[in-house]
């Protein structure tokens, strides 16, 4: 496998995956999260407000961004990679060569791991919310917000730091 190939393969994968969490995003903003039957407390001081309906929306809004934001920079990329490989072009009889900077392609590289960070940032932070409009507040010490919050942001973080420090590495190889 070719260095070219590897990147391009790479690049594909981050796009896939952002399509799949833009399709999430989606799925969440289909939801009604006003709905009282959506609501799994009856505890009347634990349940969430419309601030936090309105941070479900806004994280919602800003992880799509993100993500976009991050798939586009990664589709540049994965052209201006693809003409890295044909280096030598010949129109109307001139022989042309592509000159691809490396440095760019990786600054290219660490903005779309900045967008998709931060999409799963904000990804989180929704379904922190989903869990608090459903489960309680987590100021009200409800156990079942808890263990559901938690891991989701200590695998997410977690997965995130994985994904940063694979971007590092890939970044000055």
């Amino acid at each position: 496998m070719t260095a070219i190939s590897i990147h391009v393969s790479a690049l594909d994968g981050i796009i896939h995956v952002n399509s799949l969490f833009t399709f999430a995003v989606f799925v969440g903003l289909a939801w009604n999260p006003r709905d009282p039957n959506n609501r799994l407390t009856d505890d009347p001081k634990c349940e969430a407000g419309p601030k936090i309906a309105e941070d479900l929306v806004a994280f919602h809004v800003y992880s799509f961004a993100s993500f976009l934001f991050s798939s586009l920079i990664a589709m540049c990329i994965k052209q201006v990679t693809r003409l890295a490989e044909g280096a030598h072009v010949e129109i109307h009889g001139v022989d042309i060569s592509v000159v691809v900077n490396k440095f760019l392609v990786q600054i290219g590289y660490g903005v779309c791991a900045v967008g998709s960070v931060a999409g799963c940032v904000c990804l989180m932070l929704a379904l922190r919310n989903v869990v608090e409009i459903k489960l309680g507040t987590l100021g009200c010490g409800s156990p079942h917000t808890s263990e559901a919050v938690y891991p989701l942001f200590i695998f997410g973080i977690a997965g995130l730091i994985f994904y940063v420090l694979t971007i590092v590495y890939a970044f000055f190889v």
